[in-house]
């Protein structure tokens, strides 16, 4: 499940969210509920590689003039 290499944000996401679900549940015997928790931790570390590269990503922003440069935040308490 979370092994696939190309997986996207989203497909982790919700994979993630039903594993969550199905651990809610409390019904799942304790190997299996293991089994998911292991899953989930899997899916979340794919998430959050994800994220993290997508930041990295952010934190430069090309000008009209092709040159790059750090993408600030403004606070809009300025």
């Amino acid at each position: 499940m979370a092994e696939q290499k190309n997986i996207t944000f989203e497909a982790a996401m919700e994979q993630l969210e039903q594993i969550v679900e199905r651990l809610e549940e409390g019904d799942v015997p304790l190997e299996e509920s293991i089994d998911l928790f292991q899953q989930g931790m899997a899916l979340s570390k794919v998430c959050h590689s994800k994220l993290q590269n997508i930041e990295k990503k952010m934190d430069t922003i090309m000008k009209d003039n092709g040159e790059s440069e750090p993408f600030l935040v403004k606070d809009d308490e300025q």
